[in-house]
């Protein structure tokens, strides 16, 4: 078990063309809003304040927003990858969910299994995309959409996180325990599964360490920690990756990090200098190239040796 910082510093942000300068001030804005902190009045109103020079409320607003379609890495109609939705049963949960999977189209036999578990608005085209980088790199994926008893995910984040706000948190956590036992029950899968989570899916992930020993390993991104009492039942094996701009989440560290210590856990936990909340989504600007290329990479690797091939 150990803890590592990213040994990187002054990681850049992107820049797109004719898109207004994004400061730091607006990205914690958009953080506050895009975790319920305010509804879109209220943020497009704050946003006023820093539509100065000429730029407009709705330029900074498109420059803050996600962009699906600019920033998908995969398609789904990628030959290389094979993709459906399907539907699973959850019985302690919302009684029925559904879910995207996905496996190499080239590929024979079980493989190992990924749980790809969303953010606060459902499964976005952000969270199809991981799950077939996923998939391309020699897994069995199934990524869970909990809004599917509400209709499932609507087409925009707004209608998402409201949708969400809907849903019991517990019934949901029962929902994403039932995915990693469909897909760990799986005729594709060889039984040994993991799961990596993004803000709530992070939160969700630490969740899963704890509620299931079948659990292999769990990758949380800026997700909250489970509790120093929950820790003693981990069996998964963790990698932890925090943004060093993530308040919030990084309250929850410490004592998650003393009490897997103390329990003898097995981890690693990383932080990224410079980055934000949401570094690894790459559809908004909080999205940090070299840091979610690094966080990606240690993902793959840690999968590969804990969730072998067979």
């Amino acid at each position: 078990m150990e803890r590592k910082e990213h040994e990187a510093s002054n990681l850049s942000k992107p820049t797109k063309p004719g898109q207004p300068m994004v400061t730091q001030e607006m990205l914690d804005l958009y953080n506050d809003y895009a975790h319920g902190g305010m509804n879109r009045r209220a943020f497009l109103d704050r946003l006023r304040t820093f539509a100065v020079g000429g730029v407009t409320v709705a330029a900074l607003a498109s420059a803050l927003m996600p962009r699906y379609v600019e920033a998908e890495q995969i398609s789904g109609e990628d030959p290389r990858i094979r993709g459906t939705d399907i539907v699973y049963p959850s019985p302690a949960g919302a009684g029925e969910m559904g879910g995207y999977q996905v496996r190499p189209a080239a590929a024979a036999g079980k493989l190992p299994g990924i749980v790809v578990i969303h953010e606060n608005r459902g499964l976005n085209p952000y969270i199809r995309d991981v799950a077939r980088r996923a998939a391309l790199a020699g897994y069995q994926v199934l990524a869970p959409d909990a809004l599917y008893p509400l209709g499932g995910y609507p087409g925009d984040d707004d209608t998402g996180r409201e949708l969400q706000r809907q849903r019991d948190r517990a019934e949901m956590l029962e929902d994403f325990i039932a995915a990693v036992n469909t897909l760990r029950n799986s005729a594709d899968c060889t039984g040994d599964v993991g799961c990596v989570g993004f803000c709530f899916g992070g939160y969700v992930s630490n969740q899963l360490a704890a509620r299931m020993p079948e659990l292999r390993a769990a990758v949380p991104f800026y997700g909250s920690g489970a509790t120093p009492e929950q820790v003693p039942a981990i069996e998964a094996a963790l990698l932890l990756q925090f943004a060093e701009n993530d308040p919030r989440v990084n309250a929850t560290w410490p004592p998650y990090e003393e009490a897997l210590t103390k329990n003898g856990k097995s981890f690693e936990a990383y932080t990224y200098p410079g980055t934000n909340h949401g570094f690894h989504n790459d559809t908004t600007p909080r999205f940090d190239e070299p840091a979610a290329e690094l966080a990606w990479q240690r993902t793959l690797d840690f999968f590969a040796r804990h969730l072998p091939q067979a």
